[in-house]
């Protein structure tokens, strides 16, 4: 299949594809239940010791408890703000916009800062398309009209040359409501609370 296909089955009733453009860039707006089309990375929400995106399921091993640990000390934690990349089809770009020793445990400059390095990292790999899910919201408290307004901020900062499309993740049912203030000419809230 081509990326430029839609992978899922059709949209349910009473659906329909939701896009607007920013600059160069045609953003889609779907659940991930209903992708617009193959991203060739996929960004996920992460914290600095990326325990979001671990795997739940605890896994068999034959070290000793007290290797791991040993190996568990001996871990860094990611820096806040930055890009982890993870190869494979399709990439995926780990977005750490928290440390779950901070209480909140994300900062409004971290996710500035983790935008601008994931529209970096797709320049220089030349990527065409991500699949973006709204950094903050899902395991912050970040308002989803302040994130576009972040995301906006950054997409002109960047002038992509090579991304053309990006898919903005949003959980289901608010399609309408994200496309609706991405169109909005109203003025957006002020940095939260979590703003750093």
């Amino acid at each position: 299949m081509k990326r430029d296909e839609n992978p899922g089955p059709s949209q349910p009733p009473g659906q329909r594809r939701s896009e607007i453009w920013i600059g160069s860039v045609r953003l889609f707006v779907a659940p991930k239940e209903w992708p617009p089309f193959l991203a060739d990375a996929m960004v996920e929400e992460e914290d600095t010791y990326l325990v979001l995106s671990a795997d739940p399921e605890v896994q068999e091993t034959r070290e000793q408890p007290e290797e791991l640990m040993a190996e568990l000390l001996k871990t860094n934690p990611a820096v806040p703000g930055s890009v982890i990349v993870k190869e494979g089809q399709p990439l995926s770009l780990l977005a750490v916009v928290h440390d779950l020793n901070q209480e909140p445990s994300w900062q409004e400059g971290w996710i500035v800062s983790t935008l601008d390095s994931i529209l970096r990292e797709a320049q220089r790999r030349k990527l065409r398309s991500l699949a973006l899910p709204l950094l903050g919201t899902l395991h912050g408290s970040l308002e989803r009209q302040r994130f576009l307004v972040l995301l906006r901020e950054a997409l002109e900062r960047s002038s992509p040359e090579h991304l053309a499309r990006l898919w903005l993740v949003v959980p289901a049912g608010t399609t309408l409501e994200v496309l609706g203030m991405l169109a909005s000419p109203l003025p957006f809230p002020p940095p939260s609370e979590g703003e750093g």
